[in-house]
């Protein structure tokens, strides 16, 4: 009998674009008054719905929804490519790797200390720019490090993997979460970054907790340990092969040496910064600094008008202010602004490595293919949206959506977005696609109970990152457990009281943002 295999994203996608078609031609269509209808971001206005003549979706238009959507998200799906060679071109140096190898490399014997530093880190990589798949090579390089210490293979593992995963969790300018929620909900990706950065203090400081008192009793008594019977065979398995690689330089073939000699500079190379590297560091954390204060609405919301006033001076200025071009203040970035500091950043790291032309292409090309998944599956869900709007139903649901929510509180929509949002996640595990398929519903009808929009985004993405913690179809976690070689029943068994007070937690915070705003 054949194992049950859960499809793809794309496949449950496109099942979902059949399915809307299908309804189309049941449900009845409708249209709403907006509040603008000349703004980037419509607005419906309560009370004004009414029913049109249905439009029933066929068949060419449902094989047409996905390009149709590509075309609708073509700023957020460009963003999406060019971060992906930025982050290509800066992964190739070796400076996040170094940088990270390095504060390893100094806390060595102070493992304890390492902890919250570490998941620190991690999760500024999460929070920042969705660090997940690039957390794999770090597992093989601190799960032995804290094994040698006394610790066990889960508090190496838990370190790099829920330092990461509550990062995304808190996700404040992710742009493979938060920023691609923000495009579809209409929003700078700035508006509600205090809410999710409070979310994510929270969310780390009960993460340290849980892991450092997990791993002191670990160190104090090895039978506490979850892979307790495990301890002796994972100590072989995770140190061994150092005591064997060191004999094996004092007795071995030149070849041996050879390759020892290449394992120790590659080992090197994870702990020691160089110049460029650092230089490589500071563009990069520039970057998504310039991104959180360009996309922040500092003139709009807070009447802060610093940035326009520098724009106007520069552009003003004889000769120079032509040269610059017709440049966008900072707090007023939208998606083709981010993707010209970023392809900006990744041409800069090209001058100061130093790669000729062709390699850089190369490696850029290379990030941005390793996104296209990514920017399909944006395409493909806006798909579904298409087929919605051109069938008339979005305006049908959002009015459900309307009686059905208005008799609600502010706080109880809140919350019951972030619970839906949970669930929502285990269907569609990816953050990108969950985001684009929600987000064109779930923002507007905020709208009607006079919610916020930021505030959906951010229980989006706090129910999206806890799921992300669990559940078995992540390949990060999935292979995270194999590389520490800990069963997925107890990991789950283990992380579930995190996972519980997490929940609590973020839905009291959730609560009282609602309550406050």
């Amino acid at each position: 009998m054949k194992k049950l295999k859960m499809p793809s994203a794309f496949t449950i996608l496109f099942l979902i674009i059949v399915v809307v078609a299908v309804l189309t031609w049941i449900v009845p269509a409708g249209a709403y008054d907006y509040v603008d209808e000349t703004a980037s971001t419509l607005e419906p206005v309560p009370g004004t719905y009414r029913e049109i003549e249905s439009n029933p979706q066929g068949i060419w238009e449902v094989l047409q929804a996905p390009i149709a959507g590509f075309f609708d998200a073509v700023d957020i799906i460009f963003f999406i490519l060019v971060i992906g060679g930025f982050l290509a071109v800066v992964t190739d140096t070796g400076a996040i790797d170094a940088g990270i190898g390095s504060i390893v490399n100094r806390f060595r014997g102070r493992e304890t200390a390492m902890i919250p530093i570490l998941m620190i880190l991690f999760g500024l990589g999460g929070t920042i720019f969705g660090m997940s798949e690039e957390t794999i090579a770090f597992y093989v390089l601190i799960i032995p490090i804290f094994i040698a210490a006394g610790f066990d293979s889960v508090t190496g593992m838990a370190v790099v993997f829920i330092g990461a995963g509550i990062g995304c969790l808190g996700s404040t300018v992710n742009p493979f979460a938060t920023g691609i929620a923000s495009g579809f909900a209409g929003i700078s990706i700035g508006e509600g970054i205090v809410l999710r950065i409070v979310i994510l203090a929270a969310a780390m400081a009960v993460s340290i907790f849980f892991v450092m008192r997990y791993a002191k009793k670990v160190q104090a008594d090895p039978s506490l340990s979850i892979v307790a019977a495990m301890r002796e065979e994972n100590e072989r398995h995770f140190l061994a092969q150092r005591e064997n690689q060191a004999d094996s330089g004092n007795s071995g073939s030149i070849a041996d040496t050879e390759e020892e000699n290449g394992e120790e500079e590659q080992t090197a190379s994870l702990t020691v910064l160089s110049g460029r590297q650092k230089a490589i560091l500071t563009v990069f954390g520039l970057c998504f600094l310039v991104m959180i204060l360009g996309v922040i609405p500092w003139a709009e919301k807070f009447d802060i008008y610093l940035f326009e006033n520098i724009n106007a001076f520069l552009t003003g200025l004889p000769v120079l202010g032509t040269v610059l071009g017709r440049m966008v203040p900072l707090g007023e970035w939208w998606f083709s602004d981010i993707t010209v500091l970023f392809l900006f950043g990744s041409l800069l790291c090209a001058f100061i490595w130093r790669w000729n032309e062709s390699r850089f292409v190369e490696l850029f090309v290379n990030g941005a293919r390793d996104l296209l998944g990514v920017a399909l599956i944006i395409g493909v869900t806006r798909g579904i949206t298409v087929v919605m709007n051109d069938g008339g139903m979005t305006a049908t649901i959002l009015h459900f959506g309307e009686e059905s929510l208005k008799s609600l509180s502010g706080v109880a929509f809140v919350d019951l977005s972030y619970i839906f949002f949970l669930l929502l996640s285990f269907l569609v595990p990816s953050s990108s696609g969950l985001a684009a398929l929600s987000m064109p519903i779930m923002a507007p009808i905020a709208d009607f109970v006079g919610v916020g929009r930021d505030l959906v985004i951010t229980a989006y993405a706090a129910g999206s990152g806890i799921v992300n913690l669990i559940t078995p179809t992540s390949g990060v976690l999935m292979g995270a457990l194999a590389i520490g070689r800990i069963p997925y029943g107890a990991f789950l068994k283990w992380i579930l009281k995190l996972i519980v007070f997490l929940f609590f937690l973020i839905l009291v915070i959730l609560s009282i943002a609602t309550v406050i705003t």
